[in-house]
């Protein structure tokens, strides 16, 4: 296959810490441009990396006609004007996560689209040897019909920071919301995933916080939005999410993803890491409940983005769409904008259709 010739737009932590490694180790990508508003930091990024030719913003990048991929690797704030140039020019656009603002913004997206191949990053965590696993366990029915599905992931407060926090980190206006956006996305695009998209949400019931008074020396201190949350997603066919993550709270660490269905139930672990272990239960009437490990091995999270940058090159090579495509994107902004809308009014929210 011919590589595929990328243009980054973005020369900060995301574009330098995972897509611009990723373009020089993988045989199909080929970075021929990057961009950044910040002249040291896009010169030294084509420096290290090897790459021709840099340019002073996104829209320079944008006229470049040797490339066909633009990777918008920028806070959502600032993303989808350039998302709605690259589409009009032409370019194939692969957005990092969260996809957008609000699902406005991602629906006409999807009308500018075309033929070309545009999606988001979110995949990152489907990637690995567990997921996989995972993903042909829940389609082979052996959990039955689905009921339960649990993400959970509450962090606590470290010691304050050093150095100035980002202050698009807790931002709406920067980066379309908080934890929520910057993790939670991984969350629900790992087991909507896993599920092959057949989980269809329609309301939720939510609420968010903050970061407490007393720590806010962990986020800028203009930061607007959560840092932890809790929702409650009603599907279609009477499954449930059941839906929480915070950071810097006043809490031990308690982590837990799991798929419980009416024959049996699947628990996971998103992260990467060395002993990790994925338990299947299974039921049957004289026995009861029989547990055994489904997938049991070390895995490396350094290399994450290679699956999400590989699958989209292969896209496009097909004129297909990514593992998250801008569709599938769409239904986490949906349910993203339904939790921060039940929080503000303090009632059940419907989760936008794209029909």
């Amino acid at each position: 296959m011919e590589p595929v010739r990328i243009g980054v737009i973005g020369c900060g932590v995301i574009g330098t810490g995972a897509h611009l490694p990723t373009c020089a180790r993988s045989e199909l990508l080929e970075c021929v441009a990057v961009a950044d508003l910040i002249p040291e930091r896009v010169a030294a990024a084509a420096e290290r990396f090897g790459v021709p030719k840099t340019y002073p913003s996104g829209l320079d990048l944008l006229a470049d006609r040797e490339v066909e991929v633009v990777i918008l690797a920028l806070p959502a704030g600032v993303r989808t004007p350039l998302a709605r140039a690259a589409l009009k020019a032409g370019k194939h656009v692969l957005i990092e996560k969260p996809i957008a603002s609000n699902v406005a913004e991602v629906r006409e997206l999807i009308a500018l689209r075309g033929g070309l191949t545009a999606g988001c990053c979110s995949s990152r965590m489907r990637w690995t040897p567990s997921a996989r696993a995972a993903t042909a366990c829940l389609a082979s029915g052996a959990l039955g019909e689905l009921r339960v599905v649990r993400a959970r992931a509450v962090l606590p407060a470290g010691p304050a920071p050093t150095s100035p926090p980002p202050p698009w980190r807790a931002s709406f206006g920067l980066n379309g919301g908080g934890i929520l956006v910057n993790w939670g996305c991984y969350d629900l695009d790992y087991l909507l995933g896993i599920c092959d998209w057949q989980l269809r949400p329609e309301s939720v019931l939510a609420q968010w916080w903050p970061v407490a008074e007393h720590l806010r020396a962990r986020v800028d201190p203009a930061s607007d939005a959560d840092n932890h949350f809790i929702a409650l997603i009603r599907c279609a066919g009477g499954s449930v999410i059941s839906f929480e993550r915070g950071e810097f709270t006043a809490a031990s660490r308690d982590e837990a993803w799991q798929i419980i269905g009416s024959r049996g139930s699947l628990s996971l672990w998103l992260h990467s890491t060395k002993g990790k272990e994925l338990r299947l239960d299974t039921t049957d009437a004289e026995a009861g409940v029989r547990s055994q490990t489904l997938w049991s091995g070390d895995e490396d999270g350094a290399d994450h983005n290679r699956g999400v940058l590989e699958d989209f090159a292969h896209a496009v090579r097909a004129g297909g769409q990514p593992s998250t495509s801008l569709e599938r994107a769409f239904v986490m902004q949906a349910v993203t904008d339904a939790i921060y809308e039940s929080a503000r009014s303090g009632a059940s929210a419907a989760v936008a259709t794209l029909e």
